[in-house]
């Protein structure tokens, strides 16, 4: 399952956003992160918002658009506004 995927840690009270094939893998690989990267400065990322995908390539597309933005506002828009969900897969389709 390809899957863009938002988490937030409340303690440095920023998103991070990223694509996976795996997320349960990859959600422990957040949560175990080494000292070097950047999720290991917080330990409590949560899961804002799962997008689930056509295909890899929809899924880039989609995690790049949305980091692109570099909006934490827009993030949050995601949620409130589901229909932006739906516009960005069929953009990217």
């Amino acid at each position: 399952m390809n899957v863009v995927y938002i988490i937030f840690s409340a303690k440095l009270n920023r998103f991070y956003i990223g694509f996976t094939s795996d997320f349960d893998v990859r959600m422990e690989f957040h949560k175990n992160a080494e000292s070097h990267k950047f999720t290991a400065n917080a330990q409590d990322w949560e899961l804002f918002l799962k997008i689930e995908c056509e295909n890899k390539t929809q899924g880039l597309a989609i995690e790049k658009h949305i980091k692109k933005m570099k909006s934490k506002t827009y993030v949050e828009n995601l949620i409130k506004y589901p229909d932006i969900i739906s516009r960005l897969k069929e953009k990217y389709k």
